[in-house]
């Protein structure tokens, strides 16, 4: 037991080595390998309002606490975090100094590549039911089969010209050892035919791409094959909110974006994310972000 122990933590002490020097200042470092990102925070941050994409991320030092509908996960390092549904969240770092920075690595997964690899693995979850309901977010202690190979993930970004040739090949094996770790499942029923996390799925891909149009609780229900009511249960179960809340949340990040982004102003804005009403987009800004639009993005700015 000790030598196993040993040798993670001889992993996780490697990755830290490695993401200290490739995230070197405090903020978000994207890779040169597609949906690699470093994060280095040198202090307790505020909440910070975020959508989490399907991927994996590993938290080498510090603490983070999320919070997703009305779950709370703190998470600690050496923990692993799986998204498999897209997810409106509230996070913030806990645990932070200059002295100890948290840092963790990111890596957003290929729904492509993962059918794949579970189309050619025998399943392991036989007796599970297409009617079973997952969480779309878990966190666990990450496994030493996993730390090697984001390690040497990691690493190939040391050889730039064989990123093209091994960094897909390792992103497969990364996808492989999730799935015969104790966090599998989730990835499985994510691509299983029929599933009740598929159709949410399905259902949550369309409203990333229509959130600016009016949505009908049937025909929601109807994308899902479901009864309305099955429907609005499954999808606060696996998403910790309903489907308008979910639809709000994106119209509301996406506004605050572009006003952050391309200096538009709170009525604009409203208008383009599918706000008739700029009354209205203004209460429900102010109860998300804690402040008036014009407020908050002046804040901002001036904070960054």
């Amino acid at each position: 037991m000790s030598l196993v122990v040993t040798k993670r933590n001889k992993n996780i002490a490697q990755l830290i080595h490695a993401v200290s020097h490739l995230a070197e200042t405090e903020g978000d470092h994207v890779s040169s390998i597609s949906g690699l990102s470093f994060h280095n925070r040198i202090s307790p941050t505020e909440s910070t309002h975020c959508v989490y994409n399907l991927g994996v991320g590993i938290i080498l030092q510090g603490q983070k606490e999320i919070v997703i509908g009305d779950k709370v996960y703190k998470c600690f390092e050496g923990q692993s975090m799986l998204t498999t549904i897209d997810l409106p969240a509230t996070s913030h770092v806990v645990q932070a100094s200059s002295h100890k920075p948290f840092l963790a690595v990111l890596l957003l997964l290929d729904l492509q590549m993962l059918n794949e690899v579970v189309a050619n693995m025998p399943i392991e979850d036989e007796h599970s039911s297409s009617e079973d309901i997952h969480d779309s977010f878990s966190v666990d202690w990450v496994d030493d089969p996993l730390t090697d190979a984001v390690l040497r993930l990691v690493k190939v970004l040391e050889e730039p010209a064989m990123i093209p040739h091994l960094a897909h090949l390792i992103q497969k094996e990364i996808i492989v050892r999730l799935l015969n770790s104790s966090q599998g499942i989730y990835l499985r029923q994510l691509v299983k035919t029929g599933s009740v996390n598929q159709k949410i799925h399905q259902v949550v891909s369309w409203l990333k791409n229509n959130y600016t149009q009016p949505i009908r609780m049937d025909d929601l229900a109807e994308r899902a094959f479901m009864s309305p009511s099955t429907f609005r249960q499954h999808f606060r179960e696996i998403t910790g909110m309903s489907p308008l809340q979910y639809q709000k949340q994106l119209r509301l990040q996406e506004a605050r974006h572009l006003m952050l982004n391309q200096n538009l102003d709170a009525g604009r804005a409203a208008s383009l994310v599918g706000y008739e009403s700029a009354s209205q987009f203004s209460r429900e800004y102010s109860r998300l972000f804690g402040e008036s639009p014009q407020r908050d993005v002046q804040r901002l700015k001036q904070s960054s």
